[in-house]
């Protein structure tokens, strides 16, 4: 059962009061502890803020009632913070991972990042996880001594390795599981660990682990409720779908008057209480045969701590697949995806070819640098762009009849 009050950490939490400490040394808070001022720097930041107009699925302007990135934000890192307490760990690291996770996102959801790698390939690439980090490290400024929010070693750790080690044996092993090969180490995150060892061949701390489950989570049942509403697909077609299909038919059995919108919110509800037990279950199986005494020696397994369990993760790979089909690829989000691709392709090729265009601060960042610094500073300005302000840059720029 789910503790009412915080109990005790357990043994392989990650603790506060034996943090590594900040890239930049700072007096102690005297009444929060070094994680919560980690999430309160996040939450104060300019990219959060931010990211309440950049798109989840749909376009900002779609509609009011769809998830945005920030909304989808506030939802992993409530899921993440329930896992946390039935689990005895940090809730306020498993939330600044959470609430973290996507302010590196460009506008346009995944659509963004698509164009973004192609225009920055022969610069050094593009990744939106790095991108997070330069934004944590060195885009937000809010300290005249110091670029960046000054984090936490556990917190800048936990927002980089919430998906598995990047470098060394265990990240080639789990690329080699998937039928791939491992991708060079982005180019931000380089830059950084070269300066500031963020252990990147071991996984992360169980925080951040949840953290990365609790986005699973909420993005496939979320997701599917706004698929749902906005018509992408139906009910109907859903009913074959493992874990969705049987949620929507047992809701529909208790309540068969409800009205829809409500009938997919309590089966959205069921389900994401199904997948949290599942992982809170597995989870906790995994420790108990590990049975780490610190949170160091969950960084060194030789596998993840959190996970879905083998009986449940094919269902929920089958629901993404359903997802990807039906929503994803619909032809109304392929619409908006194709006007997404060319406004951010035109952005960067005019920014590039004509700098003198931009906005003096990034004009700037990129006066005078070799071409893959210029198309950096271009690509930092463009990845914080939210969507109605890179629509509205391109209306500027491309739209002659306003000058007219």
């Amino acid at each position: 059962m789910p503790l009412p009050f915080p109990a005790p950490l357990a043994p392989y939490a990650t603790r506060a009061e034996k943090t590594r400490g900040r890239l930049h040394a700072e007096p102690e808070s005297e009444t929060r502890t070094p994680f919560q001022r980690d999430r309160d720097r996040v939450i104060h930041s300019v990219a959060f803020r931010r990211l309440k107009h950049k798109t989840q699925v749909f376009v900002f302007h779609e509609g009011d009632h769809y998830r945005t990135r920030l909304t989808h934000s506030l939802e992993v890192s409530q899921i993440a913070r329930s896992l946390c307490r039935r689990l005895r760990l940090d809730e306020d690291l498993g939330e600044v991972v959470a609430l973290a996770h996507d302010l590196g996102h460009p506008p346009f959801g995944h659509t963004g990042e698509d164009v973004l790698e192609e225009c920055m390939a022969d610069y050094s690439g593009f990744d939106h996880n790095a991108q997070t980090l330069r934004v944590l490290t060195k885009l937000e400024r809010h300290r005249a001594s110091y670029d960046g929010l000054n984090l936490s070693w556990e917190t800048l750790e936990g927002t980089v390795k919430h998906n598995g080690p990047i470098t060394g044996a265990l990240a080639e092993e789990k690329a080699k599981a998937k039928g791939k090969k491992l991708e060079p180490m982005p180019a931000a995150l380089a830059e950084y660990a070269a300066g500031h060892d963020l252990e990147l061949h071991t996984y992360a701390g169980l925080e951040a682990q949840i953290a990365a489950l609790a986005d699973d989570i909420a993005y496939n049942n979320h997701d599917a409720q706004d698929g749902l509403r906005a018509g992408l697909f139906t009910m109907a077609e859903a009913k074959d779908v493992p874990l969705l299909g049987p949620s929507l038919a047992s809701v529909c059995r208790d309540w068969p008057d409800a009205p829809e919108a409500v009938q997919i919110a309590e089966a959205v509800s069921v389900l994401i209480g199904r997948m949290v037990n599942d992982v809170f279950e597995e989870t906790s199986r995994r420790l108990a045969e590990l049975n780490p005494a610190s949170a160091e020696e969950v960084r060194a397994a030789s596998e993840p701590m959190v996970a879905f369990s083998e009986a449940l993760a094919p269902d929920i790979r089958t629901l993404r697949e359903f997802l990807f089909g039906k929503m994803y690829r619909h032809y109304k989000v392929n619409r908006a995806r194709s006007h997404a691709k060319r406004i951010v392709r035109d952005l960067f090729q005019l920014f590039f070819e004509e700098p003198g265009v931009l906005p003096p601060v990034w004009f700037n960042r990129q006066e005078g640098k070799p071409d893959d610094k210029r198309a950096r500073a271009i690509c930092d300005y463009i990845a914080g762009m939210t969507d109605g302000f890179a629509i509205e840059e391109h209306r500027k720029l491309f739209d002659a009849t306003r000058w007219l």
